[in-house]
């Protein structure tokens, strides 16, 4: 899945809207960057921005962002309610979807960088992207360090607080930036038919820090208070859940409503504040579903099932294509994926080397799956097989996990022979060149073996429950099945003939044994297991 990680620069001006628009432009024309939203404060005199995109171009956007404000802002005019100490004060890089936050430390390493050199401003690392432990909270850096931008000139050149890129100098214009990388920050605000005192109550009591050193409270990464909100006629328990892998926000309001309950207190829903990532609200759901004992595999089901049980519409409505980054950006499938049958079996048969066969074998081993799947759901819920429902829950699911992974593999199997090819295409002059030449093209072939073996491994998880289901499974889907197991086997197959096709130009003997065993294996499972599930069904 294409990668997404979120930017939020922060840019010292709040009230001239043709610069406000400028450096919004500066991002939105850069390619692959989508603005989720422009919050200007005029009492602040700042503006912050936020953007999506993947690992390179959130770089870029963040830089041309940057650039249009050198020539725009002025930090020697600048004045504002806000802590700030320089044009582009603070840009964190906040991991969203498949990225990792060692992903967006090297985004910010990699802006920073270009800031530096390119635009010759200092620039300071912080957070995850610092490696100086009294360096990574933004305060120490612009305001005990450099005394906001009013004291760089003096603070910029002292023992320890060199900036990590740039000059050590002060550039009146600019002042300095803080470059970081960060954990998704939730707000969320819980809504308490009651008062601000008893809101606040409730907020010490789940907010990490508590009442204080010697009253902890009981959620690590969690902020709160409490406070009441005459729009609404209520008060709210207000949170920032920010590391929501370690605290998620219906930890929170579950703790909250026994709290609310205690004091003999309604919780009367929940607000989200702001945008919030699809795995969020997918670990959420999936609380719910075990909690309730509950079987939905529908990830838009999922999401409806969040905004009920938290009650997300009470105050202001919440539309998961406007609220959900994943769904605003509207992030197209990768493009083989997304073709029409007829499209993709004609790029086949077309002369080109990708798709090939581990694209097809992926197909393949998806529909095998997904046929699986199918016989599973007409046995499931209907009064005949009632006494198999249980049993129908525990098959289902391994089997439409594995066909939403398996038809992802289909883009990666292209992919990674690409690469293969990319690098056979590198200078090869040098001795420095040949050799640099072959370690990519090393590298290029154990992805194009690593891919379908991973392949194998994810069909390989569904075999058991296509035996079970051959055994129990409604039998009028007989004929599906034993197109599912045949389809599911020859995906396989297919994929351990592109394991071995590709190994005889690997190098690494150690690899060549180890990989090819585990193949070898997963391939004699597959014949076995198919076998084992046609005999199973012709016995019906």
């Amino acid at each position: 899945m294409t990668s997404l990680i979120e930017c939020v620069p922060n840019f010292s001006e709040g009230r001239d809207m043709k610069i406000i628009d400028a450096i919004k432009d500066a991002i939105s024309n850069t390619a692959g960057c989508t603005i989720l939203d422009v919050d200007p404060g005029s009492s602040t005199n700042r503006t912050v921005y936020t953007f999506v995109g993947d690992k390179e171009s959130v770089i870029e956007g963040a830089f041309n962002a940057a650039k249009v404000a050198k020539d725009l802002i002025d930090m020697s005019k600048h004045s504002g309610a806000h802590p700030r100490f320089g044009a582009m004060d603070v840009c964190p890089f906040i991991p969203v979807r498949n990225a990792t936050m060692a992903d967006c430390a090297n985004c910010a390493k990699k802006l920073g960088r270009r800031l530096g050199e390119e635009l010759k401003i200092p620039i300071f690392l912080y957070e995850e992207a610092s490696e100086k432990d009294y360096r990574k909270k933004l305060p120490d850096i612009r305001q005990k360090a450099m005394g906001e931008y009013e004291g760089i000139k003096d603070n910029i050149g002292k023992e320890g607080w060199a900036p990590d890129f740039g000059p050590a100098e002060f550039v009146s214009s600019w002042g300095a930036t803080a470059v970081g990388a960060r954990k998704f920050l939730i707000a969320y605000n819980i809504n308490l038919l009651g008062t601000k005192e008893q809101a606040n109550r409730i907020a010490f009591n789940v907010r990490e820090k508590g009442r204080g050193p010697d009253k902890p409270g009981r959620f690590k990464n969690v902020a709160g208070i409490g406070w009441y909100v005459d729009e609404y006629n209520l008060a709210q328990i207000s949170v920032n859940c920010t590391d929501f892998n370690v605290t998620n926000i219906h930890t929170v309001y579950e703790s909250c409503k026994d709290d609310a309950r205690d004091m003999n207190l309604a919780v009367v829903g929940s607000e989200l504040v702001g945008l919030v990532p699809l795995e969020c609200v997918l670990d959420i759901a999936e609380f719910y579903i075990k909690k309730e004992n509950l079987f939905i595999v529908d990830e838009r089901q999922k999401v409806a099932l969040v905004v009920e049980r938290l009650g997300l519409n009470s105050v202001n409505r919440f539309d998961p294509n406007e609220r959900i980054i994943d769904y605003k950006c509207k992030l197209e499938d990768p493009p083989l994926m997304s073709m029409t049958v007829k499209g993709f079996v004609e790029i086949l048969g077309a002369r080109t080397s990708a798709p090939g066969g581990g694209s097809a074998s992926a197909l393949v081993a998806a529909m095998g799956s997904g046929l699986g799947a199918m016989m599973g759901w007409m046995t499931y819920g209907s009064v005949k097989f009632a006494a198999l429902d249980t049993q129908m829950r525990a098959l289902i699911k391994p089997l439409h996990e594995a066909t939403q992974e398996l038809v992802y593999r289909i883009d990666a199997d292209a992919d990674a022979f690409t690469d293969y090819m990319t690098a056979m295409r590198m200078a090869k002059d040098t001795e420095e060149e040949k050799a640099l030449r072959e370690e990519a093209m090393q590298k290029g072939l154990q992805s194009a073996i690593d891919v379908p073996l991973n392949t194998m491994k994810i069909a390989d998880l569904c075999w058991d429950a296509m035996v079970e289901l051959a055994k129990v499974g409604n039998v009028n889907s007989k004929s599906d099945l034993q197109v599912g197991a045949r389809c599911l086997e020859l995906g396989i197959w297919g994929c351990w003939k592109n394991v071995e096709i590709n190994m005889k130009d690997i190098t690494d003997q150690g690899y060549i044994e180890r990989v090819s065993a585990e193949a070898k294996e997963l391939w004699e499972k597959a014949d076995k297991k198919c076998k084992e599930v046609l005999e199973l069904l012709e016995a019906r």
